[in-house]
């Protein structure tokens, strides 16, 4: 019988699934082994794996055949956040597991590289293996020694795969940055970290247009003074400029791949936050904590193996890339696309999706709802017959998204919508093969993440509103952040407002079956009249009208006590902000959500401003509308389009010359 309280499922998975699933293998398995609950299904594996902590990552170690070239002392020697401890004494090397499946599978595809021309090209595990060990072998030889930092200006092509490789298997330290990134948000980041090499193209193809790149590589060549050396791939087929290494070159070699046997917490790579206010923060991540976490999330929760095809649309500036690329850890093809979203056409990913014959096809939650909008129907369109798991990240995925994906793909469709963060490059909730799929929740929260919904005295929640916390150490979780000697700048980011507690910055629901609500992040929360409520939920409820591209809506604390909504439409083409839309949208508000989410004023803009990464950037309108300058609001280098900043600054002059609002 279902209920409001407990809607019936949009999916579930049948008793084969479950049987065959690699996380029902697991759970008998650990039982035997570790004392882990055989009864239960999923919430009593869940509960062993936080209670039983150090019992549960030994368990993935063993399980994953882990292998560590000098054994750990324990599993978690200090579980004190931040700076939790993990297997002391261990060595072992990312790459070399990465690498793992060349020796049984040589010749089947480790990746499978598309261009826009929707066309694969194929590249076996020996071939990978083989650019790896001649790439790392040249590292060696420039100079490059285990803690140095190696740097990419690549965009998601199998060359960049082939560098992070190289650079975990010398023990070097790897970041990227997308070439969309203009020099100043590349300098940002990668001047932080001082690399000795730098990884560049010529230039890319997007939107069917070529991109030349090179006056920006030049400049990134003048603005790091540390680089040794310069690696050169001709995308576009130019010449390597001037005192640069050709990438035919070094990686033409056929010496075998040497691991260096680095500790568990030696770093692996840097990641950026998006930076929208102040530099970046350069979080840094070990090699031992990214391949357990990566092996626990891709191989247990994405249910990943040898026969599986893994395509995620990303870019090499956002996380999500470095945890596609662990999808050869479990052995999998994985599938990388370099090129719009959207071309030639909104049904692109789709397509990839099919000529790929993709299992696992990851995709962003704006593109989902961008398909619903322009009335794209995939599965009429292709054969996805392949697909097992459509899974969306980067935003909540509105319930409109999960119907689309249900009623346009497939009834048999294993929707997940995960959330996590750059911060542990994993998930804290998401997938979950064996468990239900209800409408606008996320199925659970991860093995090993005892992740809660706290009020602001620190009391876990359940069926309400709270701040996304979680309560023990995840091995992913960052050793430090570059430039932060002190680790003060870590300390604030998460650990402020609950010391010892990881506090993550969202808004969530735990449901009382385990379930997970996100909506939106808590530092641009809408308070009316003491109620807090995520903008998620409005522009869920705003953007299914067809007049309206997007949305953005800002809440605002007054100096004289009052609170200003105003919710800012950027709107289809030929759509006009008259009278009659105005009411439609405070109606859709008002029956939807409620009176009290019902906009102070509705503001037609030229487009709403966003992340690098694609992310709505809420934060820095609100401080913009707050009377903050612009240069003091927001990274210029963070934003995909500064000008679009400049009508909110405008916006906060004209409203504090004119008369208060009563």
């Amino acid at each position: 019988m279902t209920s409001a309280a407990n809607p019936a499922p949009l999916w579930q998975p049948d008793p084969e699934r479950i049987a065959a699933a690699r996380i029902t293998g697991f759970q008998a398995w650990a039982a035997e082994r570790h004392g882990a609950p055989a009864e239960g299904g999923y919430a009593a594996l869940h509960r062993w794996s936080v209670d039983e902590l150090e019992t549960f990552w030994q368990a993935v170690a063993e399980w994953f055949d882990i292998r560590f070239s000098t054994p750990y002392e324990r599993v978690l020697a200090d579980p004190a956040m931040p700076g939790a401890r993990w297997f002391p004494g261990a060595t072992l090397n990312y790459a070399e597991h990465a690498l793992r499946a060349a020796e049984d599978r040589p010749h089947d595809p480790a990746l499978l590289h598309v261009d826009e021309t929707h066309e694969p090209t194929p590249i076996s595990w020996s071939e990978l293996r083989r650019q790896v060990g001649a790439l790392a072998a040249e590292l060696r030889a420039l100079g490059v020694r285990p803690g140095d930092r190696i740097s990419g200006y690549l965009p998601n092509i199998p060359q960049a795969v082939t560098a992070l490789l190289a650079t975990a298997a010398v023990g070097a330290v790897w970041t990227s940055c997308a070439p969309d990134f203009g020099a100043r948000s590349v300098l940002d980041r990668f001047q932080q970290v001082e690399p000795v090499v730098l990884f560049t193209v010529d230039g890319y193809r997007y939107g069917g247009k070529e991109h030349d790149r090179t006056e920006t590589v030049a400049e990134l060549r003048r603005e790091l003074p540390t680089l040794r050396a310069v690696i050169h791939i001709p995308l576009l087929g130019s010449e390597a400029p001037e005192g640069a290494l050709e990438w035919s070159a070094v990686t033409s070699g056929d010496t075998e791949a040497a691991f260096e046997q680095v500790p568990f917490d030696h770093p692996l790579w840097v990641l950026y936050s998006s930076g929208t206010t102040g530099l970046p923060k350069a979080i840094v991540q070990s090699q031992g904590g990214i391949l357990l976490e990566h092996f626990k999330q891709l191989g247990l929760h994405c249910d990943l193996g040898p026969e599986d095809r893994f395509f995620w649309y990303t870019s090499t500036g956002w996380m999500m890339w470095n945890f596609l690329v662990s999808g050869l850890l479990t052995g999998t093809t994985v599938v990388l696309y370099d090129g719009s979203p959207g071309f030639p056409d909104t049904g692109a990913q789709w397509r990839i999706a099919e000529r790929t014959e993709s299992t696992l096809f990851g995709t962003s939650a704006a593109y989902v709802m961008a398909c619903r909008k322009a009335e794209v129907h995939p599965s009429r369109d292709f054969d996805l017959s392949r697909i097992k798991c459509v899974a969306t990240t980067g935003s909540p995925l509105p319930p409109d998204g999960f119907r689309w994906l249900h009623d346009e793909v497939a009834d048999d469709l294993w929707i997940a919508s995960v959330s996590g963060g750059t911060d542990v490059c994993s998930c804290f909730a998401g997938a979950v093969p064996t468990l239900p799929v209800h409408i606008g929740e996320l199925q659970a929260a991860c093995l090993g993440t005892d992740l809660q919904s706290w009020d602001p005295q620190g009391k876990p929640l359940i069926g309400e509103v709270g701040e996304l916390v979680v309560t023990n150490p995840m091995p992913s979780m960052p050793i430090r952040f570059w430039n932060d000697p002190d680790g003060s700048r870590y300390r604030d980011s998460y650990f402020e407002m609950f010391p010892g507690v990881w506090r993550h910055g969202d808004w969530i629901t735990i449901t009382d079956r385990g379930s997970v609500i996100i909506h939106g992040r808590s530092d641009s929360t809408l308070n009316r009249q003491g109620v807090r409520m995520g903008s998620a939920d409005i522009y869920e409820a705003v953007e299914r009208l067809p007049e309206i591209r997007e949305s953005l809506v800002i809440g605002l604390e007054e100096p004289n006590g009052g609170y200003w909504m105003p919710l800012f439409v950027h709107l289809a083409e030929g759509a006009a902000l008259d009278d009659a839309l105005r009411a439609r949208i405070k109606k859709t508000i008002r029956e939807q959500l409620s009176p009290r989410h019902v906009p102070d004023d509705i503001i037609e803009v030229p487009g709403v401003p966003h992340t690098l990464t694609g992310k709505r950037i809420e934060v820095p309108v609100k401080r913009l509308l707050q009377g903050t300058a612009l240069s003091k609001a927001v990274n210029p280098g963070s934003v995909d389009n500064l000008e679009l900043l400049r009508f909110y600054e405008n916006l906060a002059r004209t409203r504090t010359s004119s008369p208060a609002d009563d």
